[in-house]
C-alpha cells in the first residue's frame, strides 16, 4: 500500500499576513511562499519544509456565518501538534487568543482557541 500525506489545506482569512505572522510567532513556522492568487486576492503558505497552511484573502471579504458542526463540508478544528504545550499557551494567550477545552488524555494534553477568522485550532503535545 501506497502511503499519502496531507500536504495543505487552505483557508479563507481577512488578513493573510497578518494570521501568518502569529502562526509563525506561535509555532515557530515560516512562509514558504506568498503572492497573488485567484480572483485579484492574496495567498501565502505557511508552515514547515513538509506541510502548510494556505491563507488566502480575497479582493473583498465578507464575515464568517458561525461555525454550525452539523453543516456538512465545515471546517471544525485545526489540530497541531508541539513540543512544549505549556509554552504555546503562553504564545497564543499573549496574542489575546482566551483558551479554552483544556483537557489530559492518553497520551497527551491539549487546550483549543479561536483566532480572529474564527477558526478553532486544538494544540496538543504528545508526552
Amino acid at each position: 500500500m501506497t502511503r499519502s500525506t496531507l500536504e495543505h489545506v487552505n483557508f479563507t482569512v481577512a488578513d493573510a499576513s497578518a494570521t501568518a505572522k502569529w502562526l509563525c510567532d506561535v509555532f515557530g513556522w515560516k512562509i514558504r511562499w506568498q503572492g497573488p492568487s485567484i480572483n485579484d486576492g492574496w495567498s501565502i503558505h505557511v508552515g514547515t519544509d513538509d506541510d502548510y497552511l494556505a491563507l488566502y484573502t480575497p479582493k473583498s471579504t465578507r464575515p464568517r456565518g458561525g461555525n454550525e458542526r452539523d453543516g456538512i463540508g465545515n471546517l471544525n478544528h485545526v489540530g497541531i501538534v508541539v513540543d512544549d504545550l505549556d509554552a504555546a499557551e503562553a504564545k497564543v494567550k499573549a496574542l489575546g487568543y482566551p483558551t479554552h477545552s483544556h483537557a489530559d488524555y492518553e497520551p497527551g494534553r491539549r487546550f483549543y482557541f479561536d483566532d480572529e477568522n474564527g477558526i478553532e485550532f486544538e494544540v496538543v503535545s504528545y508526552d
